[in-house]
């Protein structure tokens, strides 16, 4: 076992982080030693686990790849790294990649574990990659056709990305809908129609919910047309919300079904995996340099044990976690 060690962000306790000093080895055969350039927060999962709100039940699905520790805490938790390899087989070093791990300086992955970046594709913007693929799975649950008229509500990351996917089909009409204002500019920005929940179009042929609050839920239902289909993409952790499923959901005959990135849907599945995926999500943040828009702020390392109760707590979008050289 080599001395080289790592720092690793920690959840100590629910609302309380620390740096730990952690062990790093020597590669073996099929090993990469990777640096870490970037991270990011994921908001809506990364909050639920640093407030301790992850339900018992789900504790198993939950589960980071590379996680340590068991919930509520202390647990090591993340999944967007951005890194450099420093050492492994020859035609590895030197690639900067893309892997499901937690914040932490240096860390040892099976090669297998990586997806190296597109030649195209900026180490800063990478850490979009994990929203980028949940995107892509949304749309994949969704099954958007030409011509329809479709609404996002919820203009996160994941939201504004899965409108942004779905803008791209010939002929739709993509409305992102968001009490946020500022959001409006950053729609616009990407070419997508944007409207606040009191002037949100109905009669929708397909709603993505995406703004993980009941409220817009319920907003969800309403804007939905005869026969629509309605895909949760929001996960509430263990909130329990009220739904109108009276009134008009059964006379419109809606449909309301999930959408969990953990999963790929069953139509793909005879063709697609969880690296082709990730390829692809990674291909479109390449072809897409106006999705940088959705990073609007980004804390050094060495700042993020008191940093992180305000990342989680604020209403920006994705933020970035800059390692040193």
């Amino acid at each position: 076992m080599s001395d080289r060690s790592a720092q690793a962000f920690w959840i100590t306790a629910p609302g309380k982080g620390e740096h730990r000093m952690e062990p790093v080895g020597e590669p073996g055969p099929g090993d990469l030693l990777v640096r870490t350039l970037y991270t990011g927060i994921s908001r809506g999962t990364e909050s639920l686990v640093w407030h301790g709100k992850v339900p018992a039940s789900e504790a198993r699905r939950m589960r980071a790849p590379f996680q340590d520790g068991e919930f509520p805490a202390p647990v090591k938790y993340g999944y967007v790294n951005v890194g450099l390899v420093e050492a492994g087989p020859p035609d590895w070093v030197g690639q900067t990649v893309f892997c499901l791990y937690p914040h932490q300086t240096r860390y040892l992955v099976p090669a297998d574990a990586v997806e190296p970046l597109p030649a195209d594709l900026p180490a800063e913007r990478a850490v979009l990659a994990a929203n980028a693929e949940t995107a892509l799975n949304a749309c994949w649950d969704a099954a958007p056709r030409p011509g329809e008229r479709i609404s996002v509500i919820g203009a996160g990351v994941v939201g504004t990305l899965t409108a942004a996917l779905c803008a791209g089909i010939p002929g739709t009409e993509v409305q992102l809908v968001d009490i946020n204002p500022a959001r409006r500019a950053i729609a616009g920005g990407l070419g997508i129609d944007f409207a606040h929940p009191d002037e949100a179009r109905t009669g929708n042929d397909r709603i993505i919910h995406a703004s993980a609050s009941e409220a817009g839920l319920q907003l969800a239902l309403g804007a939905a047309g005869n026969e629509a289909t309605i895909i949760e993409l929001s996960w509430f952790g263990d909130q329990r919300i009220n739904l109108p499923l009276g009134e008009a959901f059964h006379s419109r005959r809606l449909t309301l079904r999930s959408s969990q990135v953990g999963q790929i849907p069953p139509l793909m599945q005879p063709r697609w995996d969880h690296r082709r995926r990730l390829r692809k999500a990674l291909q479109l943040l390449a072809a897409h340099p106006e999705w940088e828009a959705l990073i609007d702020d980004e804390t050094p390392f060495e700042q993020l044990p008191q940093a992180m109760d305000a990342i989680l707590d604020g209403t920006g979008l994705c933020h970035r976690i800059r390692y040193k050289e």
